[in-house]
């Protein structure tokens, strides 16, 4: 297998480039570039030649022997100016090793998972790690890299073992003296107990999706009620026209924030109201829609004209806000919440309940929960098969083969079983050089 080496330290131009090496050439690379191996985890200043002793670079470099490195393999990091061209030059020099070739996008992180050094949850929170860009998502994604989602999953597969052990021992060797009779009344209870701590889990996945993907909050409302305007200055922009004509807006219109360390999506929809404008029809059933996917309608009104709207069905925390504060304000019973979005007046107060509400969606420290879908199915599967193995009133056999089945779910989330197929998918979402 190749040495493989990449940049691992974005883009450039800046201040130091860091390019990494693994594998079985590292040491012959090692000698003819800086012209020594250092001492391992020791960083040295070296000169950096090509192999007709031209200078390449003057800067640092370290060893990690294996196995006490990232990969498991040898691997070498060269800490070189950040410039374009040296970077370019000390690559093209790399490619001229027989035994080297450019790394793909993952391949370090997958080496590192072949030999060992990760599973699969802690290989998936690093990626998430790497794209992380709020507070909520680095947490979930530490949630993951940290290794505590596969301490859980393998403790819960480990009772499993366990449970499946003790009913085969009781079904293999029923007449021998030292073999515990009935089964059900050491195992039964902590199977039970794990299926409710399964379900339980999977319920948190809800505010994991929130974490991840933000909290989907809707601006709607009837016709020149302020929409647009309370949009734009969420975004600080002008994202959405403005008029005093009704049915301005005819599509939704969204932008991204962060609050409370959340990201947040905000769309901004046509107003609510009869008409038989077919493009403005269009406009109304995809507010419909939106509202329908949200965490948050915030339901605006002019409070000076109040107009009454009918919002389709949905499952949202619905806000009565009351717009156009600058004029006067309104029933605090209707809208407790008013605001100018022409002003700014009450703004800061909308925003502050803003925030308390998305930080409401995260989880509590020290709490985990299932960081990816293929995590969440895979625990569906688990909690079914449990439910199975306890409830079914079927032959042991049956019973115990139900908990296997439980078992060998919980083993593909932490990739210790059949997981070839998923490994070039998840991998791949890594960068080159990682």
């Amino acid at each position: 297998m190749k040495t493989i080496f990449a940049l691992s330290s974005g883009l450039l131009p800046s201040g130091v480039a860091v390019i990494r090496l693994s594998g079985a050439a590292v040491k012959d690379v090692l000698q003819r570039v800086a012209g020594f191996v250092p001492e391992p985890r020791m960083m040295v200043l070296a000169t950096f030649r090509a192999e007709s002793g031209e200078v390449l670079d003057r800067g640092l470099v370290v060893y990690f022997p294996a196995p006490k490195s990232f990969t498991g393999e040898d691997c070498a990091e060269f800490h070189l100016h950040g410039g374009k061209a040296v970077v370019t030059r000390f690559l093209d020099e790399l490619s001229t090793f027989p035994d080297c070739r450019v790394a793909e996008a993952g391949e370090f992180s997958r080496r590192a998972f072949a030999e060992g050094k990760f599973d699969l949850t802690e290989a998936e929170g690093l990626a998430d790690l790497i794209h992380a860009e709020t507070e909520s998502q680095r947490r979930l994604a530490m949630m993951g890299a940290s290794g505590a989602l596969a301490d859980l999953y393998r403790n819960w597969r480990s009772t499993l073992v366990q449970a499946r052990a003790m009913i085969e021992a009781e079904l293999d060797f029923a007449d021998e003296g030292d073999v515990p009779g009935s089964v059900a009344d050491r195992i039964w209870d902590n199977v039970s107990q794990l299926h409710k701590a399964v379900l339980t889990h999977i319920e948190s996945a809800a505010r994991a999706d929130v974490m991840r993907d933000g909290v989907k909050i809707v601006i709607a409302g009837a016709p020149n009620a302020g929409k647009s305007s309370v949009i734009n200055r969420l975004a600080a922009r002008d994202v959405a026209i403005v008029t005093e004509e009704a049915g301005t807006t005819r599509d939704a219109l969204e932008i991204r924030l962060v609050l409370g360390g959340l990201p947040v999506l905000v769309t901004d929809t046509a107003g609510l109201r009869q008409t038989e404008n077919h493009i403005e029809k269009m406009g109304i059933e995809s507010a419909a829609a939106r509202i329908g996917e949200a965490d948050l309608i915030l339901l605006l009104d002019d409070m000076h004209n109040p107009q009454l709207v009918e919002l389709p069905p949905t499952e949202a925390e619905i806000w009565s806000i009351g717009n156009k504060l600058d004029l006067g304000e309104g029933d605090r019973k209707r809208w407790p919440v008013q605001l100018s979005a022409r002003s700014g007046a009450g703004w800061q107060d909308f925003i502050g309940r803003l925030t308390v509400f998305c930080r409401k969606k995260t989880v509590d420290m020290g709490e985990i929960v299932p960081v990816r879908r293929r995590h969440t199915e895979l625990l569906k599967r688990c909690a079914l098969a449990l439910q199975h193995a306890l409830y079914d009133e079927a032959a042991l056999e049956l019973r115990a083969e139900h908990l296997r089945l439980a078992s060998d779910a919980l083993g593909k989330i932490t990739g210790d079983i059949d997981v070839e197929d998923l490994l070039n998918v998840i991998f791949s979402e890594f960068c080159i050089g990682k």
